[in-house]
């Protein structure tokens, strides 16, 4: 069969191998295994699926292009579209990894609803490769349990200015390239407001959510051996909200229920981010590669708010539709002055040699010093027809002695300053067994926390064959033991305090796969099928709220997790490339040995959709569709405290509601004035620029109003808690304008 290259997304780091023999010749030469994959430097890690920066640019997506397309991945799910986060085969937003050149960066801490995040870090316009890894990744990854995500910045070759405008906000780049191409620089801003999406949910309240980042990635090459890097991150996150009323109908078809929400106060919120990593990368020979890395990092988070709220709680006669007379009153003030800093700075020294040209070995050794310092006061009164929560029942006409109560109370004033250390090696080789084709990658880290004076050991391997047959195929097995390190969530006990006792959560982790590439009506298409199984011993249980996770102090849970992704990818329209994802994956765990729960991050059935298009007879007109389909994922529980003042993990096994489902359609429409392909692409004013493109985005096609969490209200009168579903937002209409000057 011809040999097919699909050259944009490609899971494993070898599709295609040259054999060179010569039996003519007196010296014996090493065969060289070719692998054609586009990338920064050589890739070793089987389990990467690689996704271009350009087509990420293009998609509908309000929370990020890059993880927008990392959502249509069949091992990942996401319940929100306002938050860049991601869940990864049963894990939490707490679980993925992610590096800018090879240096891991932190997410806000302290964000508890998704309409505070902001922008994700990911700027497309100064990124060249984009390495996503769904679990059991190679050895020079850190240690979480279900992901890595590695951005590469690129270089400019020349001047160059490009940048973005819409109704949501804009972003402007340029870049900068010495005659002698020595000196490279890159310098990028963005600036997002969110006010008129948000505005399209189904409550009265004033945004102003404003959002800004600066990023510069500079280089100086001293000499073909010796080059220096720079790299620049600052991101500043201003989140207000007054909210005023809401109406909320939930419930089912036989007992329907509406809320009437009134609020008064408002929520004020600042995260600001600052990175700076100074990289030396120097090869004294061919076969050897050097890099120091020496960054500091820093998160000062503000999370202020003062909000009273009192509701009406009312059901109604499913047949007439009227009220009924029991309905229950109530009210709730929730109030915070939350204030994080954490300061991270150290080095890390990785070095590569490659005895020839089909094997590397790796070394690394990193050093991090943090300086954490947290102060909590949060807390939450609830009333309930003139009765604090919780609250124990009185006999009618007996007089309530019982004094007003705080539903939970968080304070805490920590501050640490632990050091980590962490290393590790692996080898990876490309060899033939017989005339089949195969590839290995075996390794270990080792990794030392001295706030909780733990060590852990992390052993991990990779392993590919492709059979000489006539179909193209490939099948792979990876796994290993991968630890979640504590920091700043794990560490922080529901009461405020930090907990020196928490250990590393762990997960033994087994993948089997298969890449089948053929064609289809003469284009190339690829199959790819993922088979896991995850072991989890030493798990924190942990409560969602909203988009945050709240643990509960304890390694005493275990779990398991299993699944099947499953992805087509190929040229649905010939030259532009495109795919569909489906995914089974469940997940468990037991609590204190009471029995299996579902958790909350149990995705069962999931389906997703990349498309893109354009007219044939109109090639400058072009689409590209994103479309999910998952069903709900159990909410867990609200949280609650027995009368010592602790978490109840009770209410795990209690409260085990399902959120309805997630479904969404994306669109985007665009015409390219001028194409970068394009010879001959104007004259005078236009033909300084390279591309020009105008489009308008349809968020939410079908106007869904999809549920990310559930409030908790209790009716006193009764003893009922109901979950009030905590909408997102509607359809919007964006219009856009790209340009790039050369």
């Amino acid at each position: 069969m011809k040999k097919i290259v699909v050259s944009i997304i490609l899971l494993v780091p070898f599709l295609n191998f040259a054999q060179k023999k010569d039996t003519v010749k007196r010296t014996q030469e090493i065969e060289e295994i070719i692998f054609q994959k586009k990338g920064r430097g050589k890739m070793t890690d089987l389990t990467t699926v690689s996704i271009r920066a350009k087509e990420a640019s293009q998609i509908a997506s309000i929370s990020g292009g890059i993880e927008g397309l990392i959502k249509t991945l069949p091992s990942v799910n996401s319940n929100t579209e306002l938050s860049s986060q991601y869940m990864v085969r049963g894990g939490n937003y707490d679980e993925n990894l992610i590096y800018i050149n090879d240096i891991e960066i932190y997410r806000p801490f302290l964000v508890r609803n998704s309409m505070q995040e902001g922008m994700s870090i990911i700027n497309p316009d100064i990124v060249s490769t984009v390495n996503f890894s769904a679990g059991g990744f190679e050895a020079k990854y850190g240690d979480k349990m279900s992901s890595a995500l590695n951005i590469y910045y690129r270089e400019p070759e020349k001047f160059e200015i490009g940048g973005e405008a819409s109704l949501i906000g804009g972003r402007l780049s340029t870049g900068f390239a010495s005659e002698s191409k020595k000196f490279t620089a890159l310098v990028s801003g963005r600036y997002r407001n969110t006010n008129l999406v948000l505005n399209t949910m189904n409550e009265e309240t004033d945004f102003n959510p404003k959002y800004m980042d600066f990023q510069s990635f500079l280089n100086y090459h001293v000499s073909p051996k010796l080059s220096l890097s720079f790299i620049g991150f600052y991101s500043n996150n201003d989140y207000e909200m007054v909210p005023k009323k809401k109406q909320v109908e939930f419930g089912t078809v036989n007992q329907p229920i509406k809320i009437d929400v009134f609020y008064n106060g408002r929520e004020d919120d600042r995260y600001k981010n600052m990175m700076g990593t100074f990289s030396i990368n120097y090869r004294p020979a061919e076969k050897w590669r050097v890099s120091l890395d020496n960054f500091a990092y820093q998160n000062r988070e503000r999370e202020y708010y003062s909000i009273a709220s009192g509701y009406i709680l009312q059901a109604f006669d499913p047949k007439t539709g009227d009220p009924v007379t029991s309905y229950d009153v109530g009210g709730q003030i929730d109030h915070a002055r939350n204030d994080l800093l954490v300061r991270t700075y150290g080095t890390q020294l990785r070095t590569r040699f490659s005895p020839n040209v089909n094997s590397d070995i790796e070394v690394g050794l990193k050093f991090e010093k943090e300086n954490l310092r947290d102060l909590t006061n949060e807390w939450r009164l609830v009333d309930s027809i003139g009765y604090s929560v919780p609250h124990d029942q009185t006999l009618p006409g007996v007089l309530d002695p019982s004094s007003m109560e705080l539903y939970y109370h968080i304070a805490g004033d920590n501050h640490i300053q632990p050091s980590r250390l962490s290393a590790y090696a692996q080898y990876s080789t490309k060899f033939y067994l017989g005339n089949n084709r195969a590839f290995l990658n075996a390794g270990a880290r080792v990794a030392n926390w001295s706030f909780n004076k733990e060590t852990i050991f992390s052993p991990r391997a990779q392993f590919a064959i492709k059979p000489d047959w006539e179909s193209d195929m490939l099948f792979r097995i990876a796994g290993g033991i991968y630890y979640q390190q504590p920091f700043y969530k794990e560490i922080k006990d529901l009461d405020g305090t930090f907990n020196s006792n928490i250990k590393s959560q762990r997960s033994y982790q087994l993948i089997l796969g298969n890449d089948y590439e053929f064609e289809m009506y003469e284009r190339p298409f690829k199959l790819t099928t993922e088979l896991y199984y995850k072991k989890m011993d030493r798990l924190i249980p942990y409560f969602m709220d909203n988009v945050r996770i709240r643990y509960a102090g304890n390694n005493n849970s275990e779990g398991y997790a299993y699944g099947i992704d499953t992805r087509l990818f190929g040229e649905f329209v010939p030259g532009i490339d495109s795919w569909l994802s489906a995914s089974y994956a469940r997940t468990y765990e037991n609590i204190n040995g009471k029995g299996d729960i579902p958790r909350a991050t149990d995705q069962r059935l999931r389906f997703a959709i990349f498309y893109q298009d354009y007219m044939p007879k109109f090639p400058k007109m072009r689409v590209n569709l994103t479309g999910i389909y998952a069903m709900g994922l159990p909410t867990g529980a609200p949280i609650m405290f027995d009368n010592s003042g602790k978490p109840s993990l009770e209410t795990r096994y209690q409260f085990q509601k399902t959120l309805p489902a997630y479904k969404r359609v994306d669109i985007g429409l665009s015409y390219v004035f001028i194409d970068p392909k394009e010879k001959n692409r104007g004259y005078g004013f236009w033909e300084k620029f390279e591309e020009l493109t105008l489009g308008v985005q349809v968020f939410n096609a079908f106007n869904i109003y999809n549920t990310v969490a559930n409030q908790w209200v209790t009716d006193v009168s009764n003893n009922n808690i109901y979950p009030v579903p905590v909408n997102l937002t509607g359809r919007f209409f964006n219009a856009k304008l790209e340009f790039r000057i050369r």
